[in-house]
């Protein structure tokens, strides 16, 4: 079987193939990139990372011709939770926890997963709002913020471009709206420190799920 997957700054390439040996990597997709895909041959197509506003994203469309032919589409972790959300009642394999907040409404913009990244290297440069909703929360229950603090953070961090978005200028932003900059100082390291990379799990997942579809 030919597998394809679109996958950048979501997990490391060698880490993927870890996961998943027997895949051709590719980087993330544009408009016209599934098609093209399918029309390579591939049985299978696993959608992780997209591009958003460097160039036209991947169109419902292309998806849609692709499952018509027979292709396999799955789709987790970013553009690919995105796209499965909508179109799994079309026959798209959706998997993950992000995919599961587009499809039940928790979250609905595709600037959730947006981030910045080296064109070359894939390497991250911002952190996703995903990223961020994930580890206030795991903040929350372990003590280091109260609830008040966790919404005023996630309130702030929505208001910081997806370019710039760490967690130094989600604070800075926080103080702003009232957190004081004392207790900004306090919780920015323990913050930090129990950062969960949920497009990196979720991009996991989806290799996981993809390679046991391959077996049955």
């Amino acid at each position: 079987m030919r597998l394809i997957v679109f996958l950048g700054p979501s997990l490391p390439w060698e880490e993927a193939r870890r996961v998943l040996s027997d895949a051709e990597y590719l980087p993330p997709a544009a408009r016209g990139d599934i098609a093209r895909a399918a029309g390579a041959g591939a049985e299978a197509i696993a959608l992780i990372d997209g591009v958003f506003y460097q160039q036209a994203a991947v169109s419902h469309r292309e998806i849609l011709k692709a499952l018509e032919d027979g292709v396999k589409v799955f789709g987790g972790s970013s553009m690919g939770a995105l796209r499965a959300s909508e179109l799994d009642v079309y026959g798209m394999i959706g998997v993950g926890t992000i995919y599961g907040w587009y499809k039940s409404g928790k979250i609905r913009s595709d600037d959730e997963v947006a981030l910045a990244f080296h064109p070359e290297s894939f390497k991250p440069l911002s952190e996703p709002l995903v990223n961020i909703r994930a580890t206030l929360a795991k903040a929350l229950v372990s003590g280091i913020i109260a609830q008040e603090e966790h919404d005023l953070i996630l309130a702030a961090a929505k208001e910081v471009p997806f370019q710039l978005r760490n967690y130094t200028r989600i604070l800075q932003s926080a103080v702003h709206r009232g957190l004081s900059s004392k207790r900004a100082g306090e919780i920015l390291e323990p913050i930090k420190g129990v950062r969960v990379d949920l497009k990196r799990e979720d991009a996991i997942k989806v290799l996981e799920r993809v390679g046991k579809s391959q077996n049955r």
